[in-house]
């Protein structure tokens, strides 16, 4: 007898794992797997090797899939900026360079040059730096249409393009999400092909791109032996992690915002025009029904807890840390060298200052530093105009926390909720359902989405941790990191919830 319950597959392809979850039409949650990814750090540059990818679907979809449940769509999310070269059949031709990748940083002021606003780990300069790695020799010429430089056998590839390529068998065109870091225009809806041909990119390297949620094929036979994903099912254009949380959060009414806190802190929210941000460190992506998602992604995050403690129980560290409120020691914990949000600094490090007393209070110290930088971009928001009057929702990894979600509720001194399911890979089966015709993607995601926890702000907790915000933000400012007119925003801003 066929499977008549309403289900839907959602991927996410992570820093540190890939996750699939397999989820009901009302949010329930049948199957989850995942499967670990390792990297290359070295410096300022971050690679994976691609074909850990498809091994991490192959294992996580297996396991999301063990039940008799045959999903009706599926997409995939990737890390933002994340891309590689494949030849015009989809295989891989270099390494991955990760989202956090910063070594195209004389890439990325061409790019500027040409009039585009590219932060230096973007994947536009990356593909620069690997055209120039991989095909050296450039050569104009006068294509009628694209007016780029000659055809070459090289393809731009987004992270989620890979692993499309695989279930469906098809080299796909890439989604207007992942395309944004590359360059592509979301208000004209095209590629800026005359900055473009300015740099030389050759004809051909850059996709096609198809709103998030369009079909893209179904799954092949071949990739369904794989996967345990049974054949034919249904693939759509996926979107960023950031945004794949954001849906995860249902925060997609104008003035909602989702703070997205994994290995590192990336915040989305949903207005009805873009914000504009003549820095380009607040960028806006565009939602399937032509609304936008504005907001950024900062090199701080979670990951400074395993990169300094290795495998210390978060629970137990999280207990002695509640003793230093606020810790002997102010943080900027960047998990590598420069900064993308709240403020642009290339040359950015992480920072402590004042010492600690033990790992307890380092930890504390860190805890505390990352929602000191979502205070932060929050303010940073509020100066650009961005609307912050809706709710606000904790999703990622690190709300799993109790702890820190108090904390950081207290030091946003704003109400956060926190939804029972916090994977981006949920955001991804909301976007598969309203691919596959389930409704507007607003109205399944709060079907989808169930608020479990309340967050409400504890105003004497708030006013603790003022001083050595402030601290922070006079440090960064003197560093010459924070420019002055925000850091006089946030100071104004000190006793005030970060709402209005």
């Amino acid at each position: 007898m066929p499977d008549e319950l309403e289900t839907y597959l959602g991927i996410d392809l992570g820093t540190q794992s890939v996750r699939a979850l397999l989820v009901t039409a009302d949010g329930t949650v049948l199957g989850r797997g995942s499967a670990p990814l390792t990297g290359r750090r070295e410096g300022n540059r971050h690679e994976q090797d691609p074909g850990d990818w498809w091994a991490g679907v192959c294992t996580a979809s297996r396991q999301a899939l063990k039940g008799p449940h045959r999903p009706r769509g599926l997409a995939v999310c990737g890390t933002s900026g994340t891309i590689l070269l494949t030849d015009k059949t989809g295989h891989p031709r270099s390494p991955a360079l990760m989202y956090d990748d910063g070594r195209a940083a004389d890439e990325a002021a061409q790019a500027r040059g040409a009039g585009l606003r590219v932060q230096n780990t973007w994947a536009l300069p990356k593909a620069l730096w690997l055209m120039a790695k991989y095909a050296p020799t450039r050569h104009h010429s006068h294509h009628p249409h694209l007016h780029l430089a000659r055809p070459t056998p090289f393809r731009l590839a987004h992270q989620p393009d890979l692993i499309v390529t695989r279930l469906t068998g098809e080299v796909p065109p890439t989604d207007s999400s992942h395309a944004l870091k590359t360059g592509y225009d979301l208000e004209q809806d095209t590629w800026p092909y005359e900055s473009l041909a300015e740099l030389g990119l050759p004809d051909g390297l850059l996709p096609d791109v198809v709103r998030p949620g369009t079909p893209l094929g179904e799954v092949s036979p071949e990739a369904a032996e794989a996967t345990g994903i049974p054949a034919r099912t249904p693939v759509v254009a996926g979107m960023t992690d950031g945004c794949a949380a954001q849906i995860a959060s249902a925060a997609l009414r104008p003035g909602s915002w989702n703070s997205v806190l994994g290995t590192t802190l990336v915040l989305k929210g949903a207005a009805t025009a873009p914000v504009h941000d003549p820095t380009g460190v607040v960028y806006n992506h565009r939602a399937p029904d032509g609304s936008w998602l504005p907001g950024g992604a900062s090199g701080v995050g979670a990951g400074v807890l395993t990169a300094a403690f290795g495998s210390a129980d978060p629970t137990t560290m999280d207990a002695r840390a509640a003793s230093y409120e606020p810790s002997g020691a102010v943080a900027y914990p960047l998990l590598s060298r420069g900064e993308r949000f709240p403020f642009n600094a290339p040359t950015a490090s992480a920072l402590l200052l004042g010492e600690t007393a033990n790992d307890a209070d380092l930890w504390a110290a860190l805890l505390q530093g990352v929602a000191f930088a979502e205070r932060l971009c929050l303010d940073y928001l509020h100066h650009l105009g961005a609307p912050l009057d809706g709710p606000l929702t904790f999703t990622g990894g690190a709300a799993r926390s109790e702890y820190w979600n108090q904390l950081r509720a207290d030091i946003l001194a704003r109400e956060a909720r926190v939804p029972e399911q916090t994977d981006p890979a949920l955001g991804m089966a909301a976007l598969a359902a309203h691919g596959t015709g389930a409704g507007p993607l607003p109205e399944v995601a709060e079907r989808m989405v169930r608020i479990t926890t309340t967050l409400t702000p504890d105003p004497h907790r708030t006013a603790r941790f003022a001083e050595p915000y402030a601290r922070l933000i006079d440090e960064l400012t003197t560093r010459g990191w924070l420019p002055p007119p925000v850091a006089t925003h946030a100071h104004a801003r000190l006793s005030r919830d970060t709402t209005t």
